[in-house]
């Protein structure tokens, strides 16, 4: 079967190219799913989420922004090209303020990217544990914060690495409950309790 595989009546997919797909198929394949991926040439699709990723995303970009300072701006669930190969997209960035170009913008530069943040969900557990933090590591991005669900209240954790600019991996800086207070990649001080959850 040559260029189209049937997924189901009236969906047809395209058949990957022999090497994979580009970062430059990711934006111009027609028909994509919002939130889609591409890991290792191989386009990755979102499952529905939970209430708590949409939460616990709308809770930590409140709180990045309340003090972020001019030069740096909060995004979420954008595009970060790594390589032509790898555009994933971090459920949350702290990118360089100069790296906003416009209203209209899709991806950013791994080079423009200062924190990149991945609330894990069970779909994408195997990825934000493993493939994304190496990758990010490896392509510079010098902060990672990994986020998960704790706890019978369901609670936010979250799990602070640094770069290690000589091995290109992620050291653990901390491992948050209740407040996430850190002066990196800037001054940052947010309540993560389940009460600030349920008062969004």
């Amino acid at each position: 079967m040559g260029g189209i595989m049937t997924a189901e009546p009236g969906c047809r997919w395209p058949v990957p190219p022999r090497d994979g797909y580009t970062v430059d198929d990711l934006f111009t394949l027609p028909g994509l799913p919002p939130h889609t991926e591409l890991i290792d040439g191989s386009l990755v699709f979102a499952s529905p989420q939970r209430y708590f990723h949409s939460i616990v995303i709308d809770l930590l970009v409140t709180g990045l922004r309340r003090t972020v300072p001019e030069t740096m701006k909060i995004v979420r669930e954008m595009t970060v090209v790594l390589d032509r190969r790898n555009g994933p997209e971090p459920d949350i960035c702290v990118v360089r303020a100069e790296a906003v170009t416009s209203r209209e913008q899709t991806r950013f530069a791994v080079a423009d990217v200062l924190l990149a943040v991945e609330v894990v969900s069970p779909d994408s557990e195997a990825r934000d544990h493993d493939t994304k933090p190496h990758k990010y590591a490896a392509a510079g991005i010098p902060h990672f914060w990994l986020v998960e669900m704790s706890g019978s209240d369901h609670h936010p954790v979250v799990r602070t690495y640094e770069l290690d600019p000589l091995t290109k991996t992620y050291a653990l800086t901390g491992t948050h409950r209740g407040r996430l207070k850190l002066d990196v990649p800037y001054d940052i001080d947010i309540d993560i309790t389940a009460e600030a959850l349920d008062a969004l």
